[in-house]
């Protein structure tokens, strides 16, 4: 920032400033967060001297499970965390979790949890006694191939018939901790309900009671039992055989068994997700996707909850479920683009992606972003058909008017200039129309009748109808058909530049005609007053390089060359302010000034 100051405030203003000039709320606030920068400056240098330690009890299992999480046990990022020296013996540690959670140090016991080769993480042995007396630097390293500041546990406390901690139970190879998850089909509930020693030579129809009892059903409810293997990248969870061994099912320490009651067949229908793996399979692909109108892409109109797996099919059906419509093929969807935050600029081809999250991938970002548009014929039928935007120039009048026009694939500019035809006004019966490319206020082409409608792009280029003039029709042998361009001239950064606007358009010049009577013709076409006209300047162009005319100048021998590359490059141009109104023609991207007004019929 450039300040000024007067010379004789210098001395007043470049001065020292001592503390007392600062208020003293911002002294506060400066203090405050000096000393919050010290101290995270202090937590930085000392970081490798520390270790952090997250202790999950059965208390966060009860609290996420279901809520936040549904797989695999805690949210280790929610569960209570130290920070601990790592010269500081487990003991110890141990010693200061005892007191801050009220229960004697001898009932406790710490498991290490380990990350599994499916990319589960579950409690996989307790703490040994002589591990107990390392520091917790040392347990770290043990507990963690990865280098990794933190030091994860599971905290085991028991409860005698009195609710009361007891210590915890011997635990022999033959014992396997197990946790249990609880699934309600009507609800469509899954909820943590505790954890239990069996014996690995032990059958699961042997604690089906103790597991009724944890669910809080009858004693002699018959439950199915599930185990939740993975969910990575796709769900496994396979029934258990109750007949068999915990060991003949490959269950050890930390597996997860989920359990419910059987759905009855008549009941099952009107379940959505009658038993485990189906509702986790609904968790894991479940995506709330934001629909947009394409017309208003940055307001959310509505939210769906849907399935990563939908097809095509399911999505559509479901917008126009939501939307009231009859028929889901006359909705077209277009992806967002997570760069730009805006609508892709191509829409979704009818049945062009197999599932949803096809829809939902840009590049390697994934959004949940959609946007929607109902046509007004099914989209199978519009993707046979080209679409074009062509402006209409009345002969006379003083509007343009925006047609819409769709043909199969296959047709010709004629076909569009014969459909033009049933939908304007001519200037007489037998009127001849042409197509004209139009691009920043030149005229770049004049479409054969015979040429192919669809690579004719009109998003970018304007595509302008208009009648044919009757001089144009009636060419003698020395006349020729020249472009007329209005223009400005724009002196940026010592560079003189020419800059379009306005409508370009065709003339009739004839050999030896003067550029006087040029313009008569000009002013009359165009319906200049006099006063306006007498202020225009006439040039002759070429290659942007104006020449400028004189009354008596021969226009057609500047226009004697036949072989200039591109036609719009050489024209006659006509200087004067652009005074018209800017108005934004909504056919297209490219958003040109019309100097006419605009009517837009879709």
């Amino acid at each position: 920032m450039l300040v000024y100051i007067r010379e004789s405030d210098k001395d007043k203003i470049i001065c020292n400033v001592d503390e007392q000039d600062i208020a003293e709320h911002l002294r506060e606030r400066l203090k405050k967060e000096q000393e919050e920068k010290e101290h995270k400056k202090k937590e930085k240098a000392e970081a490798h001297l520390y270790t952090i330690i997250k202790v999950a009890r059965d208390e966060n299992l009860v609290e996420q499970i279901g809520k936040d999480i549904y797989f695999d046990l805690v949210d280790h990022d929610k569960v209570r965390s130290f920070r601990i020296q790592k010269q500081t013996p487990f003991n110890v540690f141990k010693e200061e979790v005892a007191k801050e959670i009220g229960i004697p140090v001898q009932f406790l016991r710490f498991w290490l949890w380990a990350k599994r080769q499916n990319h589960t993480y579950r409690p996989n042995r307790p703490l040994t006694p002589v591990e107990e007396t390392q520091s917790v630097g040392q347990l770290r390293e043990v507990s963690n191939k990865v280098h990794n500041a933190e030091l994860k546990l599971f905290l085991e406390v028991e409860l005698g018939l009195d609710l009361h901690p007891i210590a915890p139970p011997d635990k022999t190879k033959d014992d396997i901790l197990l946790f249990f998850k609880l699934y309600d089909p009507e609800k469509e509930e899954l909820r943590y309900v505790g954890r239990l020693f069996v014996k690995s030579t032990g059958k699961a129809a042997e604690i089906l009671s103790k597991l009724n009892e944890m669910a809080g059903y009858a004693p002699e409810e018959e439950i199915d039992l599930y185990e939740e293997i993975k969910f990575e990248p796709n769900v496994m969870c396979e029934p258990i055989d109750k007949k068999f061994t915990f060991r003949a099912c490959q269950l050890e320490d930390g597996d997860i068994v989920c359990f419910q009651k059987p759905t009855p067949v008549e009941n099952g229908e009107h379940l959505r997700y009658p038993d485990v793996p189906s509702f986790l399979d609904y968790v894991h692909n479940r995506q709330v996707v934001h629909f947009r109108s394409l017309e208003k892409p940055k307001e959310d109109d509505f939210s769906l909850e849907l399935s990563k797996l939908h097809t095509y099919d399911d999505v559509v059906e479901r917008v126009a479920q939501q939307l009231g419509l009859d028929d889901p093929s006359k909705i077209r969807l277009t992806s967002h683009n997570c760069y730009s935050q805006q609508p892709k600029p191509q829409p979704i081809k009818y049945r062009g992606v197999e599932r949803l999250t096809d829809m939902l991938v840009h590049y390697n970002q994934t959004t949940d972003i959609l946007y929607y548009e109902v046509l007004d014929i099914p989209l199978p039928e519009l993707q046979g058909l080209k679409t074009l935007k062509v402006a209409f120039h009345h002969a006379t009048k003083e509007e343009v008017v925006i047609h819409t026009i769709r043909l199969p694939k296959q047709s010709t500019v004629g076909d569009v200039i014969n459909d033009l035809k049933t939908k304007v006004e001519l200037s007489h019966p037998d009127a001849e129309l042409r197509l004209l490319e139009v691009f920043y206020h030149k005229i770049y082409k004049v479409f054969p009748h015979s040429e192919k409608i669809e690579n004719i792009n009109d998003q970018y280029w304007t595509l302008r109808a208009e009648e044919v003039p009757d001089e144009e029709k009636n060419l003698g042998p020395n006349d020729r058909v020249i472009h007329v361009y209005h223009f400005t001239k724009d002196t940026a950064q010592n560079q003189m530049q020419i800059q379009n606007f306005g409508e370009p358009f065709f003339l009739v010049i004839h050999e030896g005609e003067t550029l006087a009577e040029i313009k008569a013709r000009v002013q009359k076409k165009l319906q200049v007053a006099d006063e306006e006209f007498a202020k225009w300047k006439f040039a002759f162009l070429s290659l942007g390089r104006p020449e400028y005319l004189q009354d008596s100048d021969i226009v057609s021998s500047r226009f004697q060359r036949r072989d200039v590359y591109g036609a719009w490059e050489q024209y006659l141009g006509l200087e004067h302010s652009d005074s018209a109104p800017k108005r934004a023609y909504a056919a297209n991207q490219n958003r040109h000034t019309f100097e006419k007004p605009v009517k837009i019929y879709n």
